[in-house]
């Protein structure tokens, strides 16, 4: 393991969080790949209702209740382009992100156990509002991204037509894709390009 359990998770559930965007990949094999290609080739956004952040709720193991007001889905929407930039931005400019958003939300780390986790961090109460929660999971996490020297295991889906994100967690960093579905799909076209050469 790169990092620890809850850095990991928490990093892909912010890779997740961005790909709900349209256009975006599924960031995760957590997500089914059917879903994010049909909402991929639809060009739906997959946060668009309560129901939808339950679901990422549910597939990311957050705790509490999940809100069901529209006001918190707006709020958790309104986080995915600041959580993209953290895999656009170089080091000095990520760790100044980071720093931004702990001291926005006030963070102040504290060591929990629950739901079979082991121990753990919690920079802001549970009751904290999702947006909040999701914000400062993503810059926990970073931190340990920045001081192990990983900022390279953030990338982009190799996919031409895909601008979904994803962690590298792979031991040599050979990741290309955010989903296996991008991944066959690319794999479907060179294929496709080959035969099509061949016949020439």
């Amino acid at each position: 393991m790169l990092f620890t359990h809850d850095t990991e998770v928490a990093l892909q559930s912010a890779a997740g969080l961005v790909n709900t965007r349209t256009g975006a990949g599924s960031g995760s094999d957590h997500l089914s790949s059917d879903r994010a290609a049909r909402a991929r080739a639809g060009g739906v956004d997959t946060l668009a209702a309560a129901g939808d952040l339950a679901d990422f709720a549910a597939t990311w193991g957050w705790s509490g209740r999940t809100p069901r007001d529209r006001a918190a889905v707006e709020a958790v929407r309104q986080l995915r382009p600041r959580l993209a930039q953290l895999w656009d931005l170089d080091e000095a400019g990520v760790v100044t992100l980071v720093n931004t958003m702990l001291a926005e939300e006030r963070a102040t780390p504290q060591l929990v156990d629950h739901d079979d986790w082991g121990w753990h961090l919690h920079a802001v109460p549970d009751d904290a509002p999702y947006a909040t929660r999701m914000a400062v999971e993503a810059a926990m996490a970073m931190v340990d991204v920045v001081r192990a020297d990983e900022l390279r295991r953030l990338r982009r889906c190799g996919a031409g037509d895909c601008d979904g994100v994803f962690v590298d967690l792979s031991r040599n960093r050979s990741k290309r894709f955010c989903s296996t579905t991008c991944g066959n799909r690319v794999a479907a076209a060179a294929y496709r390009g080959r035969q099509t050469g061949g016949d020439d």
